[in-house]
């Protein structure tokens, strides 16, 4: 019930009911303390009055969450440091106070940042730079403690095998201090029903003690445990870290052995051809999630990856589980509690097993499958379960081939080998190079570059740049593919470099800003992203194709070649395809697509600049659409690259929308920006911010009324002052 005092209102979510009606339902959920408190409180209304959700909601924050309890949590927030906490006790300090001081991690630079400050300072030099991903940090940190560990526990071992103790005055300083306690549960929990009793009242409760650490003992054998002080054995074989504080004393009761199990595949595209797997995507925790059902494996388990990019609370058990997987064993006591996944109208809850480098997203092994008295029908793709009230839920999973193709670069497979596997885009590997094979073809279309009557000639000159950063520009204009040559133009704009977001590496940009203010503009249409998903009624199978270096692939006109000069270091180069950065660009590279897909478009092909859609009813329409498109990229020399295509999809991520045989809906990792939007100081910001929520205004009803106390600011000889209006309007970004 902590949900009522969160800044969200999502966390009762229920639309097709009244606001009064929401209300009494709230209060039915409140029982003991709480229920006391609902009792008091509705009993002080005026008698006839209805109290609507809002209300509700805000006495509950006021009494539960008051201004004064928010500051003491920022503040405990922003003291927060690792201490004596493992860096998985960290992060979810970290994750659990962090709600209440959303302005300091409101991008994901600021969240890694603010995570590494309080590091411990011997493991923040392990980690050395800056991190702009807070997943990517929080990798990096287990993995480095874990590192370090282990080159202690190899160290005292060699030491202590060597020589006998020492004294304690003569024992080395240990570089790293490890946590001394960690908090564990017994088992894997299981669903619980909320009371209401308890969990408010905890954000006023002080944590428990964590139980005191066992003094270190001498043993004939030269060595003792570091984490027990028993001896004979190392900290990595010791099994007291698995007691649970309060139930049995650290030290004393019956050991509990590993649960050994095993897994089939860690990677979808580990399954052999023909082998029947079971996946689709579901929602677990209304996150779209790719889930595979496999009898072959044990347990359940889920991405670690997964887990920590959505937040999830990871438990440390006091049973250990030691899982075979491709011939290697992994060792976790991690758990994710009580995650829900909806299939049709029913709930049903998993508390999986966190797994590192599991490439898939959440996998339903035996345990859960018996549990719920699963029936697998592989000849009609069926899976029967049975839920927690006795209702039985039938569910159709489509073949593996058409779950979803996609591609990791990062997989020891080859480009060629994974296109081999895909139906249709096989028989087209010559649309699908690793490089770009040379200049493009002559075509009718050719980028021009008009100039404002009367325009001179524009030079600057070049920027600045790291030492590695000249190197990188030598090597880039030495192995230009014929795309640059050495330039005598009288024009001139200076290059940079941006970092690759997909691969990793730099990107050869030049600052076009001078040349672009002097060029006429083309007024030729990009499409509106609500009209192109307008066609899309009944489609059922996807796939998404992106263009290798598109904007490469369109020539310059002769007598523009030499506008697109740009200046460095080691002297002045000239465009002779299209560059990114000039003003143009989007407007001819949409004509060239529109004058490739006429016949297609709004049939069953989406045409976004370089991003290309194919949509259909059915897998059997599918084939001969993408061999459609497959053979129009062929015929015009077009390019794609294979890394960024997803095939044979049920559901498909696309230009921030998320696309399924549901309909459109609002891709999450796109509104995070709109989530963690700051107060609005300014006109300009409010602008801005509208903006960027108006994109997708379609999701929202009476989006205009909403926003209507904001817009009013915007308006010329406005006297800026945010109102209660202009709050409430803004608080509603939440709803996404």
């Amino acid at each position: 019930m902590t949900g009522f005092g969160s800044s969200s209102p999502s966390s009762v979510y229920l639309p097709h009911l009244g606001e009064q009606t929401k209300a009494r339902f709230a209060a039915q959920c409140l029982h003991g303390p709480s229920g006391a408190w609902c009792a008091s409180f509705l009993a002080m209304q005026p008698a006839g009055h209805q109290v609507t959700w809002d209300e509700f909601r805000a006495a509950f924050r006021a009494h539960y969450l008051p201004p004064s309890l928010i500051e003491l949590k920022q503040r405990e927030f922003r003291a927060l440091r690792q201490g004596d906490m493992s860096v998985l006790e960290y992060v979810q300090a970290f994750i659990r106070l962090s709600q209440y001081s959303p302005e300091d991690v409101n991008t994901d630079p600021r969240r890694a940042t603010r995570l590494l400050d309080g590091f411990d300072p011997t493991l923040l030099t392990h980690l050395g730079r800056s991190y702009d991903s807070f997943n990517e940090l929080v990798d990096v940190a287990i993995d480095m403690e874990h590192r370090l560990r282990q080159a202690h526990e190899d160290q005292q071992k060699k030491r202590l095998a060597s020589t006998p103790p020492s004294s304690p005055s003569q024992r080395p300083r240990v570089e790293y201090q490890f946590p001394t306690h960690i908090y564990y549960l017994e088992e894997p929990p299981q669903q619980e029903q909320y009371s209401g009793a308890e969990q408010p009242m905890s954000f006023y409760s002080a944590p428990p003690s964590p139980p005191a650490p066992m003094p270190p003992t001498k043993s004939s054998t030269g060595y003792t445990c570091f984490k027990c002080g028993k001896a004979g054995h190392f900290s990595r074989t010791c099994h007291s870290h698995q007691k649970t504080p309060g139930s049995v004393p650290m030290g004393k009761g019956k050991k509990s052995a590993p649960k050994m199990g095993q897994l089939h595949y860690s990677q979808l595209e580990q399954v052999p051809e023909g082998e029947p797997v079971l996946a689709g995507t579901f929602f677990v925790n209304d996150h779209p999630t790719v889930v595979l059902f496999d009898s072959g494996a044990t347990f359940s388990f889920i991405s670690q990856a997964y887990a920590l990019k959505h937040g999830y609370e990871i438990i440390e058990l006091k049973q250990r589980y030691h899982i075979t997987a491709a011939g290697s064993s992994i060792s976790t006591n991690h758990i994710v509690r009580d995650l829900c996944l909806k299939v049709g109208k029913e709930s049903l809850f998993i508390s999986p097993i966190v797994l590192p480098q599991l490439g898939i997203d959440v996998i339903l092994g035996m345990e859960w499958l018996k549990q719920h008295k699963a029936m697998i029908d592989v000849g009609s793709r069926t899976v029967q379960l049975r839920s927690s009230n006795g209702t039985d839920v039938i569910i159709h999973v489509p073949l593996h081939k058409h779950v979803s193709h996609t591609v990791n670069v990062a997989e020891t497979q080859t480009e060629a080998q994974a296109l081999a596997k895909i139906p249709v885009a096989c028989e087209y590997p010559d649309v699908f190079p690793e490089e770009l094979p040379g200049l493009p073809p002559d075509r009718d279309v050719e980028f021009r570059i008009d100039l404002v009557p009367g325009t001179a000639p524009v030079s600057k000159r070049p920027y600045r740049m790291a030492p590695d950063e000249l190197k990188e520009l030598k090597t880039q204009a030495q192995e230009h593919k014929g795309f640059i040559r050495p330039s005598s133009s009288p024009w001139g704009c200076p290059a940079l470099f941006v970092e690759k977001k997909d691969q990793g590496g730099k990107r050869l940009c030049v600052d076009y800003r001078p040349l672009n203010a002097v060029t006429v503009k083309n007024k030729y249409p990009l499409p509106h992203i609500d009209i192109l998903f307008d066609q899309l009624g009944g489609a059922t199978v996807f796939s998404k194709i992106d263009l290798r270096s598109g904007y490469h692939q369109i020539k310059v006109r002769e007598e523009d070649i030499p506008k697109t000069a740009f200046s460095t270091r080691y002297g002045l180069y000239e465009y002779l395809v299209m560059s990114f950065g000039l003003t143009n660009a989007p407007a001819f590279f949409m004509y060239l697509m529109n004058s490739v897909f006429m016949n297609e478009l709004d049939k069953f092909v989406v045409v976004f600049i370089d991003d290309i859609l194919v949509y259909s009813k059915n897998e059997k329409e599918h084939e001969e659409h993408l061999r459609i498109v497959l053979s129009r990229l062929r015929e015009h020399k077009l390019y794609a690259k294979f890394s960024k295509c997803a095939f044979w999809l049920k559901e498909v991520a696309f230009l921030g929308h998320i696309l399924s045989a549901k309909g459109v809906a609002v891709d999450p990792s796109k509104v995070e920006d709109v989530l963690n939007w700051k107060q609005p100081q300014t006109v300009t910001e409010i602008r801005s911010f509208l903006g960027l929520a108006g994109y997708y205004r379609r999701f929202i009803k009476d989006f205009s009324k909403i926003a209507k106390p904001m817009t009013a600011l915007t308006r010329k000889n406005a006297k800026f002052a945010w109102s209660p209006k202009c709050e409430e309007a803004f608080g509603m970004r939440r709803n996404f």
